[in-house]
């Protein structure tokens, strides 16, 4: 089991959050539930009716919750990388980890102070599993597409950014679903 703290509590922290609490992993997500996804009135969220933000956002909460995650409402000050990751809240606690997703939206300060690769735009340059320059350091989320931006995406960058943490560690593919209960 690993320990990863995600940073951001909108669609892309919480998604990568399910998918490694679901498979067994240490995870803690700090946030302040002020995610820009209550401001936002979802049309085209796939497989989802026309929904207030908010709504998509207490479900995901209370699924990830259910999954075994941690949330914690507090913001993060600073983060380290040296061996061990390290954050520390704005109470002066230090939690450790050994992975790192940044969600921060459209102003990824935490990014930024690590040093992290960007590109001209100001976007966090990522990878394809969104990767950031640093190892075992992931950027979802509008800090690393902040002018194509949706909540569907920013919940698909971070399940994609949790299934290569599952696959580094597993040192294989992982692909995560469920098959239907037998009646």
């Amino acid at each position: 089991m690993v320990r990863i703290t995600i940073v951001g509590d909108g669609p892309g922290g919480l998604s990568a959050a399910l998918f490694l609490a679901k498979n067994g992993h240490q995870v803690v997500v700090f946030g302040e539930d002020k995610t820009a996804m209550h401001n936002a009135y979802l049309y085209n969220y796939l497989g989802i009716p026309e929904v207030p933000g908010s709504e998509i956002q207490a479900v995901a909460r209370a699924q990830v919750e259910a999954k075994g995650a941690v949330l914690r409402n507090e913001h993060i000050e600073s983060v380290e990388v040296k061996g061990e990751i390290s954050t520390t809240t704005s109470s002066g606690e230090v939690v450790t980890g050994d992975y790192l997703i940044l969600s921060e939206g459209k102003n990824p300060v935490l990014a930024r102070s690590l040093g992290l690769a960007e590109e001209n735009s100001g976007a966090i340059s990522v990878d394809r599993d969104f990767r950031s320059s640093m190892d075992r350091v992931y950027v979802v989320g509008r800090s690393a597409r902040p002018s194509r931006s949706q909540a569907i995406i920013s919940a698909g960058a971070g399940a994609t950014a949790a299934l290569d943490i599952l696959a580094r560690e597993t040192g294989e593919d992982v692909q995560d679903w469920d098959t239907p209960p037998k009646n």
